[in-house]
């Protein structure tokens, strides 16, 4: 049962005060055969779910760990998932009946029992190039298991500039909460967006720049260093902590705006 439907059943006395204790006594740590633990009370703690970061993990401990996530929560996001390991992990969760969401470009998953509503705030992601839409997804898919729904607009760089005035337009009416700006190479979409709109911005530097600033640190330095106030920088191809920021603004908002 999830703590809103527990409380529910206590209020309408189909259960006692220590059955309802015992059962949201289970919401805490869960240990998957000593090799890891899963918060699963961190979806009611903090608002953002589960993540599983796949690449250092062998396939038989992906699938345990995502059997025993969906036992007790309805979502997880598996990211950055080996290529010899994504059909596969794609194959199990279709014979336990899961549904999941593919990000484009992207080797990460959100995988979830319930269909997903989205009832909190609304997010805007942006790239520079089509080189970026993997990571930006990785945003989405964390934005949308947090229950936003997101706005994206890829390969609206610098290189050509005239391409992110429309879009910014869109972004506004919209009424978008925060935008999230994935950007390699010199990173500057992300000053650029920050100085025309008073919304949060967060940049997010990928690894897709080569030369003299390779692997993202050019844009990551750039991005640090922005004369633009209004401005958060995440870690170098970290799509997944900025869809957790993003969220996390854009649900705060609604919350205020409710009461």
């Amino acid at each position: 049962m999830e703590i809103h439907e527990i409380l529910e059943s206590l209020k309408a006395n189909k259960i006692s005060v220590n059955n309802a204790k015992k059962l949201l006594s289970l919401y805490s740590i869960e240990e998957v055969e000593g090799f890891a633990k899963i918060d699963i009370n961190r979806r009611k703690r903090r608002g953002i779910p589960e993540v599983i970061f796949a690449e250092p993990k062998e396939l038989d401990e992906i699938k345990k760990i995502i059997k025993k996530t969906l036992e007790k929560t309805n979502s997880v996001i598996v990211s950055r998932i080996r290529k010899e390991d994504y059909q596969k992990i794609l194959v199990f969760v279709k014979k336990l009946k899961i549904k999941t969401k593919v990000g484009k470009k992207s080797s990460s998953l959100l995988l979830f029992k319930k269909p997903i509503k989205f009832h909190g705030g609304k997010v805007g992601i942006i790239t520079a190039g089509t080189s970026d839409i993997g990571v930006a997804e990785e945003s989405r898919l964390m934005c949308e298991a947090m229950n936003c729904k997101c706005i994206t607009s890829y390969d609206v760089g610098v290189a050509g500039i005239q391409r992110i005035f429309p879009v910014l337009k869109k972004m506004i009416e919209e009424d978008v909460d925060c935008i999230i700006v994935a950007a390699g190479m010199e990173g500057a979409l992300a000053t650029l967006v920050s100085t025309m709109i008073d919304i949060p911005i967060i940049g997010i530097p990928t690894s897709t720049g080569y030369g003299y600033g390779e692997k993202g640190i050019a844009a990551l330095a750039s991005m640090l260093q922005s004369c633009s106030l209004g401005l958060s920088v995440v870690n170098i191809d970290n799509g997944i902590a900025a869809g957790g920021i993003a969220a996390n603004i854009a649900n705060r908002t609604i919350r205020k705006n409710k009461k």
